[in-house]
């Protein structure tokens, strides 16, 4: 019987691309071997086309790069960057994910991050202490390459010790004289005084503080301004209603709207800000559902000016601050840390800005919460 050769069976594979992906078949993904074998080259050659292709010739380098196409190789990152000691990842530890205002910080770090041909991972601590260090663990262990972080407590002693241990680090949205890391923030007892200065500006005596747990940096430093815009008017301490909140969210602001129509008629304020725009926007909604009138009954000054803030029913008055500037600049401080030898921390401070809308217009220190 004559004898039929292999190459010659229907369906065998004649190729050496297609011999090893037969071989492939059931066992795994392809691996550098595998390309190696197809492609007819070295593994030498097969790592240079990954890591340094300039060192190979187009011919070569097509013909490897055809051989990972048909076999459906994928790099192993992973493996590259245990080999490396870190990866090319930064990551982003915000306060807060359900706050548009670090989703807009986030936007500036990934922009800077792509830039740099580096990508990011998002964490979100949602203002729980332990879930923050939990974080900061796992990021650790993953050598992921920097960590930008929006602490709770910005002294917390987990964020001196990761740079110690060759993980960098810099601090979004908190201010930092330490000199041990890179910070980038907005003058947020500025931004407080620039708030309460408006409304006493507009006639405004008895004005709400809505903020907090005062546990966050950013809340203290804003009730400080507001405390300072009192004292710079000559107001009275007592003025100053404050009404601390649980959390920084609409609900939050809502419950406190609720606070305030309950007060008796000599205490209640005819203004209130926020310390952040979700609180504004939930006080907002608050008295729009008891019928009160917005300015003419209660002002509302916001915090952070998140594009929420202009589309509300009522346009909302609030503080500006660059969100994806924060984020853009942390980032390459943070890149320009952990590759740059001779880098020195820097304290970024931005200035607020005030945009007056509708939620301030209008009749000057009006009728009051009936």
């Amino acid at each position: 019987m004559k004898r039929i050769p292999a190459a010659a069976v229907p369906g065998e594979a004649t190729t050496p691309a297609a011999r090893v992906a037969g071989r492939g078949r059931g066992r795994g993904a392809a691996g550098v071997k595998d390309v190696a074998a197809a492609a007819g080259v070295s593994l030498g050659t097969v790592s240079n086309v990954l890591n340094r292709p300039e060192m190979v010739s187009p011919t070569t380098r097509a013909k490897v790069e055809a051989a990972m196409e048909s076999l459906g190789f994928v790099r192993n990152e992973s493996a590259r960057q245990l080999r490396a000691g870190s990866s090319r990842i930064l990551a982003y530890l915000m306060l807060d994910a359900g706050n548009p205002f670090f989703t807009d910080v986030a936007k500036g770090v990934e922009e800077a991050a792509r830039e740099a041909g580096l990508s990011v991972f998002l964490c979100n601590s949602n203002e729980d202490a332990a879930r923050e260090a939990d974080y900061l663990d796992l990021l650790e262990q993953q050598r992921v390459q920097g960590v930008l972080i929006t602490p709770i407590d910005p002294h917390t002693p987990r964020i001196t010790t990761l740079p110690m241990r060759g993980t960098p680090v810099v601090v979004v949205d908190r201010s930092l004289d330490e000199g041990m890391h890179c910070s980038v923030a907005v003058d947020d007892v500025l931004g407080g005084e620039v708030a309460l200065g408006h409304l006493i500006e507009l006639g405004h005596e008895r004005i709400a503080f809505v903020g907090g747990p005062n546990t966050i940096g950013q809340v203290t430093d804003r009730l400080e301004g507001a405390r300072n815009a009192l004292q710079d008017a000559g107001l009275p301490a007592e003025n100053l209603v404050e009404l601390t909140t649980a959390a920084l969210t609409v609900a939050e602001g809502r419950g406190a709207g609720q606070r305030l129509a309950g007060l008796p008629a000599d205490r209640r304020p005819t203004a209130a800000f926020c310390a952040n725009d979700l609180l504004a926007l939930g006080l907002l909604q608050q008295c729009v559902s008891l019928g009160l009138r917005v300015p003419e009954d209660l002002a509302i000054v916001g915090y952070d000016d998140i594009e929420f803030a202009a589309a509300a029913a009522v346009p909302l008055t609030s503080v500006r601050q660059p969100r994806h500037l924060l984020g853009k600049t942390a980032a390459e401080l943070l890149l320009d840390e952990s590759s740059n030898p001779d880098h020195e921390h820097q304290k970024v401070t931005f200035t607020p800005e005030l945009v007056v809308r509708t939620s301030t217009r209008g009749k000057a220190a009006g009728q009051g919460l009936s």
